[in-house]
């Protein structure tokens, strides 16, 4: 890049490449990369992952995510605090509240100024939902939970199938280099795991991990659970959810989560934003160990990681078996039915309203009913279930659209 006339100027650029600031002297450019790198090699810092964490919004106050915060720093982490509080070894950027601190989160995470961000509430889009990491109680070893919130799929079977790969991509970027992978047994597990059985024969590679029941198997009871026999433990991220709440609050009796690493990254096929998530009720060591999971996925190259394991999925027929689940599930009269065939979306446009209550097995109707009426919606899963989201200006003509059709009260 070439430098202006005297060399009296040179551009600042972003971890991307991208010029953000052409007009700071050279000087000072020059001195504060050296306060900059004197600052890292004191702290361990240097080369490490920059990872956010918005602060505003717990339910145990600012307090306890500023000192997670520092803790993580503390152990080595790279920590951007986003809030109204200060910490020895982490940056504050100040936010007067939870709209301006996801704001500001979204601008580091786009511009390449942060890594990963750890939040309290995020709304991921449909076919994205988050791996959890948990402390087993049995043997106090690490638990990748496949999900924890989010969905995969509106379709349950398919969703599972999903989450396993959404774990051993997780769990492998972690450097847990051949994860073992078993599936709870809730409804859909024997489906879940004949569809992933096809995929390993077809040539994806997933080692099963076998049930510490004496009658084995890689169906999970809550035994394994307990005792951490999997790396990976498949389920619905309803349930993966409720796993998460109990295994990290049990020793506090269910009001503050005191273990483990928190609900983890939102993952999916070409989704490439490292957001992590915690509870309101997350306590400072979960805030410091959800920090500490970012870090990892950033610096395990999470991105290359997912992309292989994905190729390879492809590879070994993932499309089809997918197909092939819905089409077994797919209701008559649903709405993959013929009649709504020519319902056409409607112009796009900015939807930042939200309307819950809904089953996450109407969720694709509840859209294509607000298409009918000329609406545009998107599906969306939010920390406290499937949600709709329509512009705000539209809201009430929603509501009463979804409430005559009876897919809300």
């Amino acid at each position: 890049m070439t430098i202006p006339i005297h060399g009296r100027f040179v551009p600042q650029v972003n971890k991307k490449g991208m010029v953000i600031n052409m007009s700071k002297p050279v000087e000072k450019v020059i001195a504060n990369t050296f306060m900059e790198l004197a600052s890292a090699l004191e702290t361990g810092s240097f080369g490490k992952p920059t990872i956010v964490l918005t602060g505003l919004g717990s339910e145990h106050g600012e307090d306890n995510m500023i000192k997670g915060a520092a803790l993580a720093a503390s152990r080595g982490a790279k920590v951007v605090y986003i809030g109204t509080k200060e910490a020895d070894g982490v940056k504050t950027v100040h936010a007067k509240d939870e709209k301006e601190a996801h704001g500001l989160m979204e601008s580091m995470l786009s511009s390449g100024e942060a890594d990963g961000a750890v939040t309290m509430h995020y709304l991921f889009p449909i076919g994205v939902s988050t791996v959890g990491r948990v402390v087993t109680p049995g043997q106090g070893k690490a638990m990748y939970i496949a999900t924890t919130t989010g969905t995969s799929s509106t379709d349950r079977v398919e969703g599972m199938v999903k989450n396993a790969l959404y774990g051993i991509i997780t769990a492998k970027a972690c450097g847990v280099k051949n994860p073992t992978v078993g599936i709870l047994n809730v409804d859909g597990a024997q489906r879940a795991e004949s569809a992933l059985r096809e995929l390993s024969k077809n040539g994806y590679d997933i080692t099963f991990a076998e049930s510490g029941r004496s009658d084995g198997g890689s169906i999970m009871r809550g035994n394994d659970m307990l005792s951490g026999t999997c790396d990976v433990l498949v389920t619905d991220s309803l349930t993966g959810n409720i796993i998460m709440k109990t295994m990290s609050s049990f020793t506090t009796g269910g009001s503050y989560e005191s273990l483990g690493w928190g609900y983890g990254p939102g993952m999916g096929q070409g989704y490439d934003r490292l957001v992590l998530i915690l509870s309101r009720a997350s306590g400072t060591p979960v805030v410091a160990g959800a920090i500490e999971f970012a870090s990892e996925l950033a610096a395990g190259q999470y991105k290359s990681v997912s992309e292989t394991e994905f190729s390879l999925a492809e590879k070994a027929g993932l499309s089809k078996v997918l197909s092939n689940i819905r089409a077994a599930s797919a209701p008559s009269g649903g709405a993959s039915d013929a009649g709504n065939a020519d319902v056409k979306e409607p112009p796009k446009e900015p939807v930042t309203a939200e309307i819950s209550g809904i089953e996450i097995s109407d969720l694709d109707d509840a859209v294509l009913e607000l298409w009918k009426a000329e609406i545009y919606a998107q599906s969306g899963m939010g920390c406290t279930g499937p949600v709709v989201m329509v512009n705000e200006g539209k809201l009430s003509k929603a509501e009463e659209v979804l409430g005559a059709k009876g897919f809300i009260s």
